[in-house]
């Protein structure tokens, strides 16, 4: 959720930490600072609230110096948003930077009775602990180990002290740390694109890790400081992945290049002529594939709603297979039961999120096989599954996910294919979702090529409203949950998600002209059930806006028809269009598109 830069080496620490800051900008923050330690051991210390362009006005008036330092961009948890609550932390000897949350911090703060706490936050009472652990003779890697022995809660943090320059010591529990590896420089980072352009190279750190970080490299141990030898692994993308591209925002680009994205989850996982499906790393024998018949899908958000839609395809394709869509922070608490047969998924854009992380591990202690669909290589989700696979989509960078939401569902979709192929399923439908995928890249670019000016001027029409309800049906019903979302999640508009029946038993009572209503509509078996529930809300006055590919008659005040030879996988198609309206209502609306208010990018806390 928040960001953790570190840096040791020749070059001036204070460039490559707001650079690092600024790279991590997406995941959501409300203020930021750095602390570094110059030639002469002398510790300095800026913070602000707010944007990092504040964090860089300050520095500007006392830029800093030195070649070692840390940084940090906080979304506030313990305390509200001010200076003071901001990261680093300097307690003594410490400069620390912290993501996640101590739940015993109160306990600890009050059995440190010779300190002053300046903060509301727990990270100060762990920076504390720490130093009051840094006594004379006593190293700052033990120190370090002493105190994480004591705390409950999840941790990625960052040390140094003026008493041992040249040294950072980073230790993880449930928040994400990579350390990069360059030519006589170490970086430090909860996030690989902050290390993108310095190296490729990386330790990837595991929970109950720590670090000693120098400008030779790292050293990885266990908190009973047993050295360990952790062999770097290789980040993949590049800087023109986190870059606009020419685009106003990074959720236009997202939506825009889906076509792009998609090809590459599909690549060399799709047979066309031969009508089947395949992916790599599920890491499964035949007999296990033909064992499944029960498969559970965790997550949260945008990957609950592609789970959900997954699981509607998943029982086409297999007849025998019951499917189980679940919420990550629900299901972690409940007294789950999974059958012998089964199968989890776990899914994941930034493979860091802690509810769904938590499932994962709470499935696994029952024996049950977990594999991850997860967008981030070397991420915690997907180093502990079982198996799974990597979507491909590339870096996210607005909060508000699009393009990682069409890969899952894809990914899933071909997983199901692969079952099928196992169960007997029927080779028809198999090759028809087959074909469909291997064109579904082409017509997303074609449908938000020949749609984009019309989404623009829709968007512009109802982005004065302050309600709207999404509807569908069978598959456009996840379709309408992830509308809404978006919606709301970018432009503030109060949006809900419900399947069409659903209307007449409570919805309908909300229809009144502060609301518009949003109807995909499927050309299908289901499409006059579907238009029933559109006359219902026009009976009442309601403003409606239908999303289809039928050609049929259908009265709405705004009708979009899409023509695509594409007709199982339509919902993918016009939820790109839902994308793209939620967009453009919230740039109509004047709102920060990439970072909208009190959200992150991957929540690492509960």
């Amino acid at each position: 959720m928040c960001g953790i830069v570190g840096y040791v080496g020749g070059k001036k620490a204070q460039d490559v930490l707001v650079g690092g800051l600024r790279r991590l900008e997406y995941r959501g923050y409300d203020s930021a600072g750095i602390a570094t330690l110059d030639d002469d051991d002398k510790a300095h210390l800026t913070r602000s609230v707010g944007k990092i362009a504040e964090l860089s006005k300050a520095l500007e008036s006392e830029p800093q110096t030195g070649h070692l330092g840390i940084g940090h961009t906080r979304w506030a948890t313990h305390g509200g948003v001010t200076e003071t609550n901001a990261h680093p932390h300097h307690v003594g000897n410490i400069y620390m930077v912290h993501n996640g949350i101590i739940e015993n911090y109160k306990e600890i703060k009050a059995e440190l009775k010779d300190y002053d706490f300046a903060s509301d936050t727990d990270t100060e009472v762990l920076a504390a602990l720490i130093d009051s652990n840094y006594k004379d003779g006593v190293s700052l890697k033990d120190a370090v180990a002493k105190s994480l022995k004591r705390i409950r809660g999840t941790y990625g943090i960052a040390v140094f002290s003026p008493k041992e320059p040249g040294t950072i010591i980073v230790a993880r529990l449930g928040s994400p740390l990579i350390i990069g590896l360059g030519k006589d420089e170490t970086l430090i980072a909860s996030d690989a694109s902050a290390l993108l352009g310095y190296t490729r190279e990386a330790i990837y750190l595991n929970d109950g890790e720590l670090a000693v970080c120098t400008d030779k490299g790292a050293e990885v141990f266990t908190l009973g400081l047993k050295h360990l030898d952790s062999k770097p692994e290789t980040i993949e993308g590049d800087l023109a992945q986190i870059q606009k591209g020419g685009y106003d925002h990074f959720l236009l680009k997202e939506i825009m290049e889906q076509a792009t994205t998609l090809h590459n989850t599909l690549s060399g996982r799709i047979d066309p002529k031969a009508g089947k499906m395949h992916l790599g790393g599920p890491n499964l024998t035949e007999k296990e594939m033909r064992d499944i018949h029960h498969v559970v899908i965790v997550g949260c958000g945008t990957a609950y709603y592609a789970g959900l839609l997954a699981s509607y395809y998943m029982e086409q394709l297999v007849p025998d297979l019951t499917t189980e869509v679940v919420i990550a922070s629900e299901y972690r608490y409940r007294s789950l039961h999974l059958p012998k047969d089964s199968v989890a998924l776990i899914v994941s854009q930034s493979g860091e999120t802690a509810d769904t992380l938590a499932c994962l591990r709470e499935i696994k202690k029952r024996g049950v096989k977990t594999l991850g669909i997860v967008n981030v290589v070397g991420s915690t989700i997907a180093r502990e599954v079982d198996g799974g696979t990597y979507v491909h989509a590339g870096p996210e960078i607005s909060v508000a996910s699009t393009k990682a939401f069409t890969a899952q569902v894809v990914a899933m979709l071909m997983f199901a294919g692969m079952i099928a192929e196992y169960h007997g399923g029927d080779p028809k439908l198999i090759a028809e979702f087959t074909r469909e995928l291997e064109i579904l890249p082409k017509e997303i670019e074609k449908v938000l090529n020949d749609n984009h000016d019309t989404m623009k001027s829709l968007a512009k029409k109802y982005s004065k409203f302050d309600h709207a309800l999404y509807l569908g049906r069978d598959t456009a019903f996840p379709i309408a949950l992830e509308g809404a979302l978006k919606l709301k999640e970018i432009s503030y508009i109060h949006a809900e998600g419900y399947a069409s029946g659903e209307l007449k038993h409570g919805p309908i009572a909300l229809v009144d002209d502060r609301f518009f209503e949003v109807f995909t509509i499927l050309d299908n078996w289901l499409f006059d059930k579907s238009c029933g529930g559109l006359h219902e809300v026009r009976a009442r006055g309601g403003k409606t806006i239908v999303l289809t590919n039928s050609k049929a008659d259908i009265e709405a005040d705004d009708i979009i028809r899409i023509e695509s030879p594409i007709k199982l996988l339509t919902p993918i198609l016009l939820n790109t269009l839902q994308q793209l309206f939620a967009y453009y209502v919230a740039v109509n609306r004047g709102n920060d598109v990439d970072q909208p208010r009190n959200l992150a990018k991957s929540v690492t806390v509960e």
